[in-house]
């Protein structure tokens, strides 16, 4: 195994989870800071795997309850911040993860979840 090889499997995957309050000012939340040029960095850096914008009016959710078949509209909670975006990170550690979230522009007004993936 190549010591490249052996690097990347000492690294941690995590979901990270961009809520937004959609009353607050997209543009206000970037704080000066494009969304572009965060993921030019982090690409950069090969600590972003993927990710990905979504439209936070458009969720359904499912639920099987008794055995039927529940479809409702908009997330399961209420919540004020609704899901926005996400990407998938791979970092060295949780404390990596923290540091590339909170680089993030909208983290400045709105929060970025971080969720550790887990074991195959």
């Amino acid at each position: 195994m190549s010591a490249a090889m052996a690097v990347r499997e000492m690294t941690m995957k995590y979901m990270m989870i961009v809520c937004h309050d959609p009353a607050i000012d997209a543009a206000a939340a970037g704080g000066g800071m494009d969304i572009d040029s965060w993921v030019k960095e982090m690409d950069g850096r090969r600590v972003r795997l993927e990710g990905r914008a979504l439209d936070p009016g458009d969720a359904t959710t499912v639920r099987v309850r008794g055995g039927e078949v529940l479809v409702s509209d908009g997330p399961f909670a209420e919540t004020k911040e609704l899901m926005v975006g996400y990407d998938i990170l791979d970092c060295a550690d949780l404390d990596e993860a923290i540091e590339v979230a909170s680089k993030h522009p909208l983290a400045r007004r709105g929060a970025m979840e971080l969720r550790p993936f887990g074991e195959d």
